[in-house]
């Protein structure tokens, strides 16, 4: 088969690798029909990850159709269509029973694309498959529910749960990026009054108010309102940077959460002689993926729809270096996320 394989920071390429197999009963091996490059795969391929050797096939994100199971797979059978989790859970320990994949103590967490073999390839071995993948389902597009793989459970587990959106709550949503998109859109299945969308790009804020955003501003005049106001109940941190974190103290009211998604590659300053005067909760954490059935049920039409638009580009899979590239300048292209598919498909 054809993979990216990172070969040491910033080195890539498209090619030639040995087809996965199953290794342990309990894997599958999945065909890729569409995968995509997120900012957890920048920093794998800028050897910012220690845990990606050079020979390492990138990619933790998928959909395709199942082609081999183990001895040991009894939910699905080859033939199946599935959303390939980017967190790998046995099933079986305390923390995956708790939920908190991520923290799998039986070999899971995030394998694919690190520990084991990616999605950037024609095919991927998929270690514990009855708990780390989902039947896709029916009617639903697999461009589309490759954005079930991570972004939609990152956006609700990490901003949406974390920070506790209930009816009537004021959210702001600093970074409308694919992540804070999807926080916004996830956001509104718990009627808030008002969903806020904050970003530096015009463009995005465009989309943010095509997606259902009551509000998209650049950090300007209504943040100062909010600021100087009552303050909005829940801020969710979507952007990764250390102003966009002191935006989020700057506008959650007395008594609200703050509840951090973005990756941060700088040190962030927290002031707590001025937090805890206010009575601040703060939340952070990484993607468990153990909310994929429950959106998948939840989320209408309408929901997915708009989380549908959060792709903004499609190309071949040999293209993968020039999505790399658009990933890395997304804030100066506008672009959001790009599906990739493999020639076989």
């Amino acid at each position: 088969m054809h993979a990216f394989v990172y070969h040491g920071p910033g080195q890539g390429s498209w090619e030639s690798v040995s087809d996965p197999g199953i290794e342990q009963p309990t894997d599958a091996v999945v065909r890729v029909d569409a995968t995509t490059v997120c900012v957890g795969d920048l920093h794998a391929l800028q050897g910012e990850v220690s845990d990606v050797r050079p020979g390492t096939v990138l990619g933790h994100e998928a959909v395709g159709e199942v082609l081999d199971v183990g001895a040991e797979v009894h939910d699905i059978v080859p033939g199946d269509d599935v959303i390939v989790s980017s967190i790998s859970s046995c099933g079986h320990c305390m923390a995956c029973w708790q939920g908190v994949f991520g923290q799998c103590t039986q070999g899971g967490g995030c394998l694919l694309g690190r520990e084991v073999g990616g999605t950037q390839a024609d095919f991927v071995r998929v270690p514990f498959a009855d708990h780390s993948v989902h039947k896709l389902p029916y009617g639903m597009d697999r461009d589309t529910a490759v954005l079930f793989s991570e972004v939609t459970p990152a956006a609700f587990e990490l901003g949406v749960r974390n920070g506790k959106v209930r009816p009537g709550t004021v959210v702001v949503v600093v970074g409308a990026g694919p992540i804070g998109l999807a926080a916004m859109i996830i956001a509104g299945i718990y009627s808030p009054a008002r969903v806020i969308s904050v970003d530096l790009s015009p463009q995005r804020l465009t989309a943010a108010r095509s997606m259902g955003a009551d509000d998209a501003e650049l950090p300007g005049r209504l943040i100062a309102d909010l600021s100087e106001g009552p303050g909005a109940d829940v801020v969710i941190e979507a952007a990764g940077s250390s102003d966009s974190f002191v935006l989020c103290t700057q506008v959650v009211r007395s008594g609200g959460r703050i509840a951090n998604i973005g990756l941060h590659e700088t040190p962030v300053s927290l002031h707590l002689e001025q937090l805890s005067r206010k009575n601040i909760t703060i939340s952070t954490g990484q993607v468990d993926t153990s909310s994929i059935s429950w959106l998948l049920d939840v989320l209408t039409p309408e929901h997915v729809e708009a989380i549908s638009r959060i792709i903004t580009q499609r190309r071949e899979i040999e293209d993968i270096r020039a999505a790399y590239d658009i990933a890395s300048r997304a804030t100066s292209t506008n672009a959001l996320r790009t599906i990739l598919h493999p020639g076989h498909k």
